[in-house]
């Protein structure tokens, strides 16, 4: 079996993360003006009666926003199988946590983590997933 360096596939970072929500405007908004990702495109698919937003971070990772008719919501959090949760790195934890509660988005305590020492902390999208802060 050859190895991947022979092979030439080399995986280089993500492209994007997508995310199902249940009311499209709420979530638009909670993605593009709470935590201030980029619009990049923005479609409506009529065949599927869905939206499809993408998004951008400043670092150029995207998020693909997705709208379905009556999605089932997610059954368990975070220890179910797949996606456990979505990370954002930031600059200052405590700045960025007090963001979140002046928009009333609650958040977990601040921890630590024991391998890297840095701060991090949960906190929810308007359907429940569950995203962390991650201090650089």
């Amino acid at each position: 079996m050859k190895s991947i360096d022979e092979l030439g596939m080399r995986l280089k970072s993500f492209h994007h993360v997508a995310i199902i929500c249940s009311d499209y405007d709420r979530s638009k908004y909670f993605y593009t003006k709470i935590l201030g990702l980029e619009v990049i495109h923005e479609v409506f698919r009529a065949e599927r009666n869905s939206y499809k937003l993408d998004l951008s971070l400043p670092s150029g990772d995207q998020v693909e926003l997705f709208s379905f008719p009556n999605p089932p919501p997610r059954q368990t959090r975070p220890e179910a199988q797949g996606l456990r949760h979505l990370a954002f790195e930031v600059d200052d934890i405590n700045t960025s946590v007090a963001y979140l509660k002046q928009n009333n988005i609650l958040t977990e305590p601040i921890k630590i983590d024991e391998y890297t020492n840095k701060k991090y902390t949960f906190f929810s999208d308007p359907d429940g997933l569950p995203l962390e802060l991650y201090e650089q």
